[in-house]
Parts: C-alpha cells; sequence; structure tokens
C-alpha cells in the first residue's frame, strides 16, 4: 500500500521540472526575507510581504511530505533531507520575543540551495571531512600563539600595556597581526620603544600566517579530494548490488 502510494510522488521527484522549481523558490523566498529587512517596504506592502512568507513556508512544508512519502524511512537516513527539516522547522516558531533568534534564523532556508545541487553537498561534504584536520591544526596555532603572546607580554607589555598587557590580549592582539589587519601601524610603534621587535613580529607572521594558515588550504583541498575519488567506488558498489539483484533474477528464471 505504502510503495503504491509513493510511486506518483516519486515521479514528482524525478521530472526534469522539479529540482529548477525548488531552487526557483528557494531564492524567491530569500528575495522576500531580504525585502522584509527594509522598514519603507514593510510600512507599505508588510502584510503582503507576510503572507508570500508563509505561503511559500507552507509550500516548503509540502515538499518535505512528498519526499517523506517518497523516500519512506530513508528519508530519515539522509542527512541533507534532515537539514532541511531542521531549517523548515525553525521556520514554525512564533515570532514572540522568546523565540525572535530563532525566527531569525528563517534566513537559513538560503542555504537549501546546497541540498539542491549536488556539486554545492560535494563542497560541504569535503570541509566536514577537514574537520579533523583543522581541529589539529588548530591546536598547533594555539600553541603557537600562546607562546608567541607569552614571550610579547614579557617582552613588550611593560611599554604597551593596551596591545601586550597580559596574556589574552597578546593573544589578541598576536591574532589581529595574524591576519596582516594594520600590523604595520602596531610594529611601527613598537620599534619606537624596541627597534628589533620587527624579528620578533616577522618571525611570527612567517610561521602563523604563511606556514601554519596555508596548512588549513592543504587539509581542505586534499578532503575534498579524497571524497571526489570516493564516488568511482560508490557507483562501483551500486552497479555491483544491481548486477547481483539481475544474476539472482536471471537464476530464478532459469532455474524454472
Amino acid at each position: 500500500m505504502l510503495n503504491s502510494l509513493s510511486v506518483p510522488f516519486k515521479k514528482i521527484l524525478s521530472s526534469k521540472s522539479w529540482n529548477p522549481f525548488i531552487t526557483f523558490m528557494i531564492l524567491f523566498n530569500t528575495l522576500i526575507l531580504g525585502m522584509e529587512t527594509y522598514p519603507g517596504l514593510m510600512k507599505d506592502y508588510g502584510n503582503i510581504l507576510t503572507f508570500i512568507d508563509q505561503a511559500i513556508l507552507i509550500f516548503f512544508i509540502v515538499e518535505l511530505l512528498i519526499r517523506f512519502i517518497a523516500h519512506g524511512g530513508n528519508f530519515l537516513k539522509d542527512p541533507w533531507s534532515l537539514f532541511d527539516l531542521f531549517v523548515v522547522t525553525i521556520s514554525l516558531f512564533p515570532a514572540q520575543d522568546a523565540f525572535s533568534a530563532l525566527r531569525a534564523a528563517r534566513a537559513l532556508r538560503a542555504l537549501r540551495l546546497i541540498s539542491v545541487f549536488p556539486k554545492l553537498r560535494k563542497v560541504i561534504e569535503g570541509l566536514v571531512m577537514a574537520i579533523p584536520g583543522i581541529c589539529a591544526i588548530a591546536g598547533v596555532m594555539a600553541v603557537i600563539m600562546c607562546v608567541f603572546g607569552l614571550i610579547a607580554s614579557k617582552l613588550y607589555g611593560p611599554y604597551y600595556p593596551e596591545w601586550f598587557g597580559n596574556l589574552h590580549l597578546s593573544i589578541f592582539s598576536l591574532f589581529q597581526i595574524m591576519t596582516l589587519e594594520g600590523w604595520p601601524d602596531i610594529v611601527r610603534t613598537v620599534m619606537t620603544q624596541k627597534p628589533f621587535a620587527w624579528v620578533f613580529f616577522v618571525t611570527y607572521i612567517l610561521i602563523a600566517t604563511f606556514s601554519v594558515l596555508n596548512l588549513f588550504i592543504a587539509v581542505v583541498v586534499d578532503a575534498m579530494q579524497r571524497n571526489h575519488q570516493d564516488e568511482p567506488d560508490i557507483h562501483h558498489a551500486q552497479q555491483a548490488h544491481i548486477q547481483k539483484q539481475l544474476d539472482a533474477i536471471l537464476y530464478a528464471v532459469t532455474k524454472k
């Protein structure tokens, strides 16, 4: 009964126009949410925009129901389906102050574009695969900043307490220097009291910015390459499963 009920919904999901239509609805909803941020538009067209937003929300709920009926229990096993369910569920919270932050998260609906396009999904999956490596590099970065922060506090804290007065101020200043945001101004100011301070800061930049941060990029690129290389294995496993089913059917027919 359930299988027969899911057939027409599977046809809807597999139609060529379905994904483009979903993409259009997500983009249109993003446009509506953007228009709601303008007080002038909300004053003149607030009721219309709210009505359209609610109508799109109802459409997304119906779309999730269609996918659930079509895929059954597999819907809850798919991480991207759960992500879509989470994004739509957030929009169902009332607009009272207690839930205002969650209501603001309606902007997450735009992220549903990721679940529509396979290429975008591959990027996110690659980033997720890179998390262990990123955490390891972040640990190394934390140790480096802590060591250099202690040294900076001892060397420059008495002269520039607003930047290096204690460990957490030193780490914050070093983080700013690592991003190369205004670092020449800080270094030149410190050099008025400590002429050879440039040796310390240039060494730190070479290690933190040009070495460690590039490791983050290397880890992400490697994870995406490994994720891309896994695709042939998945396709091969699917083909092997289909071939096994065909062999079983052929064996059953010939046995009769």
